[in-house]
C-alpha cells in the first residue's frame, strides 16, 4: 500500500481512568439499547401482519443497518477507552472508514426513499397500493444499499493509497476521513475534493429528494378540510421527519465543507451522537410517534 506506518493508535477521550470507565458504561448500555431496539423493531415487523407494509419494510432495513453501524463503532471504541485494543493496522483502519461511510451513505438514500414513500401515501392515497408495490420496494431498498457501498468505493480506494510516514496517533475513537487526512504526507487535495463531491451527490441530493417530499407531504396535509384528518396524516410522517432532520443536520457538518482537515475535536463530538447516539434515538422516535407500532407492540405483549 505504499505506506512507512503499518499501524495507527487511537487516543479515544482524553481524561482520568475514572472518567473513561464512565464512558465506557453509558457506551455499553446505548450500544445495547439500541441492539434490543432496533432488533426489537425487525422482529416486531416480521411478527405482525398489519405491518407488512412498505413503509415498514423500510423501516426495518433501516433498523437493520443502525445495528451493524453502531457496531462498527462502540466495540473499538470500547477497547480504545479502556486502553486494551488502542491500535489498529493500516488495513483494518481503512476498511472501517469504508464500512461506516458505506452504511452512513446508504442510511441517506434509505431515509430519502422513506420520504418519497410517505408522498406517495400522503398524495396519492388510492392509488398508493399500486404505485408502491413490493417489487419497488425491494428495489428501492437495494438500490440504497447497493449506492451506498458504490459510493464509498472510490473514496476508499484514495485513501488507502495516501502515504503515512508519521505520527500514527488518530485524535480519535475510530477511523474517520478526516482523521487519515491530517496524518497523511502526501497530497490530500484528490481525496478532499473527492470526498467533497462524494457529499454532495449522497448527502445533498437525498436531503433535497427528501425535502421536496416533504414539501408536497406539506402541501397536501394543508389542503385536508378537518383537523383530524390533518392530525392524522401528519402523525404516519412525523418520526421519520424527526429521524431526517437529527441524521442530516449532524452528517452535513461532518462531510459537506470544501476542506476535511479542521476542527478534528469537533466532529469526535459530532461522530459520537452520529454513530452512537443516533442509532438508540430511532427506534425509540419510531415507537413512541407511531401509532401502529405501538398497537402492534401492545398486542405482542398481550400475546406473551
Amino acid at each position: 500500500n505504499g505506506t512507512s506506518v503499518q499501524e495507527f493508535i487511537l487516543l479515544g477521550f482524553p481524561g482520568t481512568w475514572q472518567f473513561r470507565v464512565s464512558f465506557v458504561v453509558v457506551f455499553a448500555l446505548i450500544y445495547t439499547l439500541t441492539v434490543i431496539g432496533n432488533a426489537s423493531i425487525i422482529a416486531l415487523v416480521w411478527r405482525s401482519s398489519n405491518l407488512h407494509t412498505p413503509m415498514y419494510f423500510f423501516l426495518c432495513n433501516l433498523s437493520f443497518l443502525e445495528i451493524w453501524y453502531t457496531t462498527g463503532v462502540v466495540p473499538k471504541a470500547i477497547g480504545v477507552m479502556l486502553g486494551t485494543s488502542q491500535t489498529i493496522s493500516f488495513s483494518v483502519c481503512i476498511l472501517q472508514l469504508f464500512f461506516l461511510l458505506s452504511l452512513g451513505s446508504t442510511e441517506c438514500f434509505l431515509l430519502s426513499v422513506m420520504a418519497y414513500d410517505r408522498y406517495l401515501a400522503i398524495c396519492y392515497p388510492l392509488r398508493y397500493s399500486s404505485l408502491m408495490n413490493s417489487v419497488l420496494s425491494v428495489r428501492l431498498a437495494l438500490s440504497s444499499w447497493l449506492g451506498g457501498f458504490l459510493a464509498i468505493s472510490l473514496l476508499a480506494f484514495l485513501t488507502s493509497r495516501l502515504t503515512f510516514c508519521g505520527p500514527d496517533v488518530i485524535n480519535h475513537f475510530l477511523c474517520d476521513i478526516d482523521s487519515c487526512l491530517a496524518l497523511s504526507c502526501s497530497d490530500t487535495w484528490p481525496v478532499e475534493l473527492a470526498t467533497f463531491l462524494i457529499s454532495i451527490i449522497v448527502v445533498v441530493a437525498s436531503c433535497v429528494v427528501t425535502l421536496v417530499s416533504y414539501m408536497y407531504i406539506i402541501s397536501s396535509i394543508l389542503r385536508i378540510q378537518s383537523a383530524h384528518g390533518r392530525k392524522k396524516a401528519f402523525s404516519t410522517c412525523s418520526a421519520h421527519l424527526s429521524v431526517v432532520t437529527i441524521w442530516y443536520g449532524s452528517t452535513m457538518f461532518l462531510y459537506v465543507k470544501p476542506s476535511a482537515q479542521n476542527s478534528l475535536d469537533m466532529n469526535k463530538i459530532v461522530n459520537t451522537f452520529n454513530t452512537v447516539v443516533t442509532p438508540l434515538l430511532n427506534p425509540f422516535i419510531y415507537t413512541l410517534r407511531n401509532k401502529e407500532v405501538k398497537l402492534a407492540l401492545g398486542r405482542a405483549f398481550r400475546k406473551k
